[in-house]
């Protein structure tokens, strides 16, 4: 060998079972080496990144479905209570059952929309409960209950 060292050796393409220092590491970037796969560097960060943002979203989802829900409860409870309190006013002939019924869902965060007396005092009323949706906006969930006396004999 002519002095240069197993590197210079093999570098200059004699078999000595040593390879060259860019055979080891992949390809040469200016003067440093760069090793395989270095064209991969950060893809993790972008990965993490957009998993994130995924996650982000879906949680933003799950909080506009919940709100939405628990409004939907609310209206359904507000009706019930609105239609009790108007068929207790109905059965005993009250004209103004369903402005009680107004006043019990204005209690409950509700807005009576619907309040119709029919015969034998069962009463069907409907009520909207306001929900702020984030950038969707203001909407309204709505319920709807029926009450009134149950007729002799079909008791148990």
């Amino acid at each position: 060998m002519s002095g240069r060292g197993p590197v210079g050796a093999a570098a200059a393409g004699h078999r000595s079972g040593i390879r060259s220092p860019r055979a080891l590491t992949g390809r040469l970037r200016g003067d440093r080496l760069r090793p395989p796969g270095d064209g991969e560097r950060g893809s993790a960060t972008v990965w993490t990144v957009a998993l994130a943002a995924v996650v982000a979203l879906v949680g933003a989802a799950a909080v506009l479905v919940g709100a939405a829900v628990v409004a939907r409860h609310r209206a359904g409870a507000a009706a019930d209570l609105s239609a009790l309190a108007v068929a207790v006013r109905a059965v005993r002939g009250d004209p103004g059952a369903c402005a009680t019924g107004a006043a019990v869902a204005a209690d409950n965060g509700a807005e009576l929309v619907g309040c119709t007396v029919g015969p034998g005092a069962v009463v069907a009323v409907e009520v909207s409960v306001p929900v702020r949706l984030g950038p969707l906006g203001l909407l309204a969930a709505g319920g709807r209950a029926r009450a009134g006396p149950v007729p002799w004999g079909t008791g148990p």
